[in-house]
């Protein structure tokens, strides 16, 4: 059986304790048969869910399966299956193991529903629950998407109240807190979260660059304030590219849903720049990492007070060249969009929740 050669080379090739989890099947002699092979792999432990594969969770698991396999074998089994019918409290886990005869339990939607059965002081209103689950995932930047899955498996009847209907609509952590009350409490949060950001730049981090994975990352954010009238970063880029004769920069953007900020990476000579900190727009994103990978280049960038680098000396030639008055039609040409500002095609996709998104240069400068 190839899902059992799987676990022999698991079990081979690491130092961390190996464990597998299965479904009961048709035959109990079948059931035990399995288990003792699954045993003879090396795992540590076997999960075993009391129910049939086509059993769903409205039917009732069957202890006196789980329990024939715990004796079957002398490796832990861990019994699964018992949120809906037989665990609701914290005493309850240890009822479930007693009956099924297993070393320990599983809980996946009794959790779910409502965390506080492990509590051996007893089960919180899920109310209670959920607003504590709420000012974590304000407080830890969790997913939107995530924070949305969880809060409504608490909710299970109660998705059609006019709270469940709030969240329901919710798309970011800051809806999620407006739904439970807990607006001034994401407020205070975010001042904390910018004050610390604040803090960090203060003390010059934003120029030390640090290695993501294969990007370089730096935390700056572009202040449109800093450089001349029609002069970016990305211009200065495009143009030493081409300079060098480089393929020209490519951007990829990704949105995150809590608060709809950006984060774009720069691939330039088949290396990635990015900045750490996000912006309220994809232009913004852009120019952040832009700035980056001329900044770690040496390279001019275009701000108010350096040095003409005549980086973009041959685009304003350009520019004065294509409104110039056109003696033989009497009329002026404006240069509406110059070649690196022309819009391309782009491709968006969503992944994970998130809105991505790649670009060229010539995708607005």
């Amino acid at each position: 059986m190839f899902s059992l050669q799987i676990l022999r080379k698991l079990v081979g090739g690491l130092n961390k304790p190996v464990t597998c989890k299965i479904r009961i099947l048709p035959s109990l002699e079948d059931t035990i048969s399995l288990v003792k092979r699954i045993e003879k792999t090396g795992v540590t432990a076997i999960a075993v869910h009391g129910r049939f594969k086509e059993e769903r969770p409205r039917h009732p698991v069957h202890c006196d399966y789980i329990q024939a396999v715990a004796k079957a074998v002398s490796i832990p089994i861990i019994a699964n299956g018992g949120s809906l019918d037989l665990v609701k409290t914290f005493s309850d886990i240890e009822e479930f193991r007693k009956a099924s005869g297993a070393s320990s339990v599983m809980l996946a939607r009794a959790a779910m529903w409502n965390p506080s059965v492990f509590s051996s002081k007893g089960l919180l209103p899920v109310e209670m629950v959920m607003e504590e689950y709420l000012k974590y995932a304000i407080r830890y930047d969790n997913h939107a998407f995530n924070t949305k899955y969880c809060l409504c498996q608490m909710l299970r009847d109660k998705v059609e109240t006019p709270q469940g209907k709030l969240v329901q609509a919710a798309q970011t952590n800051a809806e999620f807190s407006v739904a439970y009350g807990l607006h001034e409490y994401f407020q205070r949060v975010q001042e904390e979260h910018q004050n610390k950001r604040d803090a960090l730049q203060s003390h010059g981090l934003q120029d030390r660059p640090i290695m993501d994975g294969d990007v370089l990352t730096m935390a700056v954010k572009f202040e449109r304030r800093e450089y001349p009238p029609q002069i970016t970063p990305k211009m200065f880029l495009l143009e030493w590219s081409r300079k060098e004769k480089l393929e020209q920069p490519f951007y990829e953007t990704v949105q995150r849903t809590q608060d709809r900020g950006f984060q774009s990476t720069v691939t330039v000579a088949e290396k990635k720049y990015r900045s750490s900190l996000w912006e309220k727009s994809k232009k913004f994103a852009e120019q952040a990492a832009a700035i980056v990978c001329l900044r770690m280049l040496g390279i001019p960038e275009g701000r108010l007070g350096e040095e003409d680098s005549g980086l973009v000396g041959k685009r304003k030639r350009e520019m004065k060249r294509l409104n110039c008055t056109d003696e033989e039609g009497g009329k002026k040409r404006h240069l509406v969009d110059s070649p690196e500002e022309t819009k391309t095609k782009k491709t968006e996709l969503v992944t994970n929740g998130n809105l991505h998104t790649s670009n060229s240069e010539q995708n607005n400068s």
